[in-house]
């Protein structure tokens, strides 16, 4: 009888975990766009996330088929010089937004496929701290783009 306890305490632990929702459910993705750049040089990713859960929400990397790799970055001015630095992570407060947008946080997407041209929709995989992920469309603009346009891409999917 001994097992009993053990049962109703692992039972419990398996409900309090389906309650809690997952990092990614909780976020929205608004003006999704990247800047194509020529061939060889890297593209910046732009979005605005929306947490509409009751927790932080840690934005812990992307991917993309399109691109052969993508890094979090922060772009910042020291002394008049502007800077860009790998970060490992973004937290998006809980019910708060976060921007990536030139000139601050961004996607630095690497090594694109020929196939990403200006008008293209490329989905870009958002992973989270806890495990999660979710999918954006983002709308391809113009290297000479300094927002996301009218256009811009405004779902995602799970």
């Amino acid at each position: 009888m001994k097992a009993r306890p053990y049962a109703a305490l692992i039972a419990g632990l398996l409900l309090a975990g389906a309650a809690h929702a997952d990092q990614a459910s909780q976020i929205r993705a608004e003006h999704a766009w990247i800047r194509v750049m020529p061939a060889g040089l890297p593209a910046g990713g732009y979005v605005t996330l929306h947490n509409g859960g009751d927790e932080a929400a840690t934005l812990t990397g992307a991917s993309s088929a399109d691109y052969g790799h993508v890094m979090l970055h922060e772009s910042t001015t020291e002394g008049g010089m502007g800077r860009m630095k790998m970060i490992d992570k973004l937290t998006i407060p809980a019910h708060g937004e976060v921007a990536l947008a030139p000139g601050g946080y961004h996607l630095m997407l690497m090594h694109g496929s020929a196939a990403v041209r200006a008008g293209a929709q490329v989905p870009v995989t958002l992973q989270f701290a806890d495990g999660s992920k979710t999918t954006v469309q983002f709308l391809a603009r113009p290297a000479n783009a300094v927002d996301a346009g009218p256009d811009a891409a405004t779902g995602h999917e799970h």
